[in-house]
């Protein structure tokens, strides 16, 4: 379920449990400009009107919360689907020929256009001795990342071996009466890189009015998250690399050579989040952190459910239609604010 509303940002605030959120009428004046100049009989029923917000908030999070419900139910309903697909991608089952048929007039224009012409220069002959070996979807999951721009950008070239172990990517909630959580599953085959066959990285959530500012709820927020620790093959850890440095000894003269380890970038960072620092967090940290909490929810909500769809591309054209249509509509606002009256073609900013 893509719900709009549902924040991925990060987002400080105070347990607020079930209790009732109270109102503060000094947080009122403040925020309304010129309250004070209104008549007393008016401001009376904005703060009625207030209230009645305050109460509407807090159906909105008993709702959101039955949702968070819904979505575990049917996440049972949905795993023997993911659990066939994983059987056909790793080449556990080959489908049969009435699960393989699909009817579709134009399914080669339903693909990007760049997608076809690259699929077209590295298709090899059906009866090639490769075509007949090869088992389930190869490199499924890495393709379906590189598709992702947000993965994309995460991907470096050491990755990408060990992504081709791959087998499965799934979403766990969390259960009932619990702390409202989703968890992300990465299920491997057994690989010469690390000894872990399952990573996970857990997401907590908050979907109720926040005590110090609860007219601002609007649904459920990511609020912190943590990963897992992965069991490297010696020599195998792409998240760091060995440097060499030689030093001199200040009294012999005499020169070393030692090694050391420095971090690297790596998809698998992600299995190892920043922390928020306790003295508050830095533009640069508080970016990081939001980034994460966005890929982890883009994970859940089109990834895990749409994966076949980004390993053809076909998901991507729906994304790019969004992005157009919002980059179009600022780049109005833009003009209409400078008084840009310059046009390039047949776009007419007015229009």
């Amino acid at each position: 379920m893509d719900r709009k509303n549902e924040k991925s940002e990060a987002k400080g605030g105070g347990k607020g449990g079930n209790k009732p959120f109270q109102l503060d009428k000094h947080e009122i004046i403040e925020r309304i400009p010129n309250f004070h100049l209104l008549p007393k009989p008016v401001k009376r029923r904005v703060y009625a009107l207030k209230r009645l917000q305050l109460q509407s908030a807090n159906i909105e999070a008993k709702f959101y919360e039955e949702v968070h419900e819904l979505e575990r139910k049917y996440a049972g309903l949905y795993q023997p689907v993911y659990d066939k697909r994983r059987e056909i991608v790793s080449g556990a089952v080959e489908p049969t020929d009435e699960e393989c048929e699909w009817h579709s007039d134009q399914e080669e224009d339903d693909l990007a256009e760049n997608l076809q012409k690259k699929a077209a220069l590295e298709e090899k002959p059906a009866d090639s001795a490769d075509s007949v070996d090869q088992k389930g979807v190869p490199d499924f999951w890495l393709t379906v990342f590189k598709h992702v721009d947000l993965l994309g950008e995460m991907l470096q070239e050491h990755d990408e071996p060990i992504l081709k172990h791959l087998q499965n990517v799934t979403v766990k909630f969390s259960e009932p009466g619990k702390p409202m959580t989703f968890t992300l599953e990465f299920h491997f085959e057994s690989n010469s890189y690390f000894s872990n066959t399952l990573l996970t990285k857990v997401y907590h959530m908050k979907s109720e009015p926040d005590n110090n500012d609860p007219l601002s709820f609007e649904g459920p927020e990511i609020v912190d998250c943590e990963g897992c620790k992965i069991d490297w093959h010696k020599g195998k850890d792409v998240t760091v690399k060995v440097v060499k440095k030689k030093q001199k000894h200040k009294g012999r003269g005499t020169i070393r050579t030692v090694t050391k380890e420095v971090p690297q970038e790596s998809f698998f960072n992600f299995f190892n989040p920043v922390k928020a620092s306790p003295e508050g967090m830095d533009e640069e940290l508080d970016f990081t952190i939001a980034t994460d909490f966005e890929i982890g929810h883009f994970f859940r909500e089109r990834v895990i459910p749409r994966a076949v769809l980004y390993f053809t591309g076909e998901a991507l054209e729906d994304d790019e239609s969004f992005e157009e249509e919002d980059l179009e509509e600022g780049e109005e606002e833009d003009l209409d604010e400078e008084g840009d009256e310059e046009e390039e073609g047949d776009f007419d900013p007015t229009a």
